[in-house]
């Protein structure tokens, strides 16, 4: 396997686990927001273990033992891929938190700040899930399931609604109505995606293949 690929339970005896005494350093990084939520360590046990539960065990070297995250607190790392580094002496582990990654209960161990703007835009990606999640459960009073429920053709009309009241602020409205009433299209925009199955990557995924075609 080549650096980047994600890693198999065949691929742990290529790695060098002697350089660093039997252990790889492995950050940790969400899979949705990029963000570094962790950096711990693997020896080769640690690394099948987290392979084979898809929950990230690590070696903890003041317990001298395996240890799995959240196996106290229950906020446990699900597994999405490892990949290795150049050398094969590090770890890059993404997954998806289930609760604060910090035991001081923040949600990185390097505290609760958005680092990188493409954290902030990530965001969406949260968004998206709360979307998903409020059309599942249908709470009591959510505008969201009750706008989802009323079908694709009023979604859509709502979407035109909010694309008129952005053109309509940009020509007359101070910056900050400009703000809200884009953040109101594009929530709008991420329910009518839903409505028809697809994600807001797609819409990503587009525009990196027009900007790939660009001279």
């Amino acid at each position: 396997m080549n650096a980047g690929e994600p890693l198999g339970l065949g691929d742990i005896g290529t790695l060098d686990f002697a350089k660093g005494d039997g252990l790889l350093p492995a950050v940790v990084q969400h899979t949705d927001t990029g963000a570094v939520l962790m950096v711990g360590y693997m020896n080769p046990d640690a690394l099948r273990e987290t392979l084979a539960r898809r929950h990230v065990v690590f070696f903890s070297r003041s317990k001298q033992r395996l240890w799995e995250k959240g196996e106290t607190s229950g906020h446990f790392l699900e597994l999405d891929q490892i990949r290795t580094d150049c050398d094969r002496d590090a770890l890059l582990v993404t997954a998806r938190p289930l609760g604060p990654v910090c035991h001081q209960g923040t949600a990185t161990c390097f505290g609760d700040a958005l680092i990188t703007k493409a954290e902030r835009f990530a965001f969406l990606t949260t968004l998206e899930r709360v979307i998903e999640r409020r059309i599942a459960e249908s709470p009591q009073g959510s505008y969201t399931a009750r706008l989802f429920a009323e079908g694709p053709k009023r979604i859509a009309q709502k979407v035109g609604e909010e694309g008129l009241e952005v053109a309509l602020a940009a020509a007359v409205e101070p910056d900050d109505k400009v703000v809200a009433e884009s953040a109101d299209l594009i929530f709008h925009l991420l329910v009518l995606l839903r409505s028809r199955g697809l994600s807001f990557q797609s819409v990503v995924t587009e525009l990196q293949s027009r900007h790939a075609t660009k001279p």
